[in-house]
């Protein structure tokens, strides 16, 4: 299993890029993949084929209207391994002893 996080930016377009986003979270809930969208970015579990896929397809459809797009990504690929959306967090969250998530001065 691998999980891919990515940013996919227009270039040379508004400060809000919200249209974007909602361009290529469309994209990743259409696979089936497992995700998590945060503040910075999407994070993907699936096979290395698929989650290079969602990222190839979501640059596709920014650059549809925009000249210039940059994408930013990270891979760990771990053999055996699922569930690391949740299981990496919840690992850290049992080393503290209690939810690592913070907004706002509130833990959820």
């Amino acid at each position: 299993m691998v999980l891919l996080e990515f940013i996919v930016s227009p270039m040379g377009k508004r400060e809000s890029v919200g249209e974007y986003v909602a361009r290529c979270v469309e994209i990743v809930e259409q696979s089936g993949l497992d995700y998590e969208v945060h503040a910075m970015g999407t994070l993907v579990e699936g096979e290395l084929d698929a989650v290079l896929d969602v990222m190839r397809r979501s640059i596709e459809a920014v650059a549809v209207d925009c000249d210039r797009v940059s994408c930013t990504a990270k891979l760990d690929l771990r053999r055996g391994h699922q569930g690391a959306i949740l299981g990496k967090v919840a690992s850290v969250e049992r080393r503290i002893g209690h939810p690592a998530r913070r907004v706002g001065g509130q833990r959820e």
